[in-house]
C-alpha cells in the first residue's frame, strides 16, 4: 500500500481542487449551530475549514498532507479569512482536553485502530455542549463506486461508530443515501453515515 502522505500529496498536487472549493452539504446544514474554536480533522485543501472561518469561527485545520494544507492556506487568503493549519498524523495527534466547541471530520477515513483512538478522544477534547460533525462513507458505498476508499476497513459502520462515541449524546447518527457532488473524486449517488454528537 502506498504511503498515505505520499498518496495525498500527489492528489493535492494536481491542478485545481480535488474536492472543489465549496463546503460539504451536511456541514452547511449544521453550521449555524456550531461555535468555535473548531478543529477540522483530515481537512485536505481547506474548503470546509475556510467556509467555517468565513462564518467568523476560529478554525484549526489538521491534515497529513502539507501540500493540501498549503492550498488550504491559499484559499483562506483568497477569501480574506484567517486559518490555522497543522501538519499531523492522526495516529498520534493530541486533540487536547476541553478545548474545542466543534470537531469536524468529513470524509476523514482512518484505519480502524486510528479511528477508534480519535473517536474516543473526541469527548475529552470537546468543551461541554461541544459537538462532533462527521460524515463518512459506509461499506455500502462500494456498490456505488462514486468516491471514497476501496478498502472496506476504511469505511464506517454505524454500529462501530456509535460504540466509539459512547458517552456523547448522538443527536443524529443515520446512514443515508444521497447525491454527493464535491469535486472530481466525490460525485454521484452515495451511501454515507452522518453524525452529530454532543458532549453533555
Amino acid at each position: 500500500m502506498a504511503d498515505p502522505r505520499e498518496f495525498w500529496n500527489h492528489r493535492y498536487a494536481m491542478p485545481g481542487f480535488a474536492y472543489g472549493t465549496e463546503p460539504n452539504d451536511f456541514l452547511r446544514e449544521v453550521a449555524p449551530t456550531l461555535r468555535g474554536p473548531v478543529l477540522s480533522l483530515g481537512e485536505g485543501e481547506g474548503r470546509n475549514a475556510v467556509f467555517l472561518a468565513q462564518r467568523g469561527l476560529d478554525v484549526t485545520a489538521v491534515d497529513l498532507s502539507p501540500t493540501g494544507l498549503e492550498k488550504a492556506s491559499a484559499l483562506a487568503r483568497e477569501r480574506g479569512v484567517r486559518l490555522t493549519t497543522q501538519v499531523a498524523d492522526l495516529a498520534d495527534y493530541d486533540l487536547g482536553a476541553d478545548r474545542w466547541g466543534a470537531i469536524v471530520a468529513l470524509w476523514c477515513h482512518l484505519p480502524p485502530w486510528v479511528r477508534t483512538r480519535v473517536h474516543q478522544a473526541v469527548g475529552k477534547a470537546l468543551v461541554p455542549g461541544g459537538v462532533l460533525v462527521l460524515e463518512a462513507y459506509t461499506p455500502r458505498q462500494l456498490a456505488f463506486d462514486t468516491g471514497g476508499p476501496k478498502n472496506a476497513e476504511l469505511l464506517y459502520e454505524p454500529d462501530a461508530v456509535r460504540a466509539e462515541l459512547a458517552g456523547l449524546d448522538l443527536e443524529r447518527c443515520v446512514e443515508v443515501e444521497r447525491e454527493v457532488s464535491e469535486g472530481e473524486w466525490h460525485r454521484g449517488r452515495s451511501a454515507v453515515l452522518q453524525v452529530l454528537a454532543r458532549k453533555r
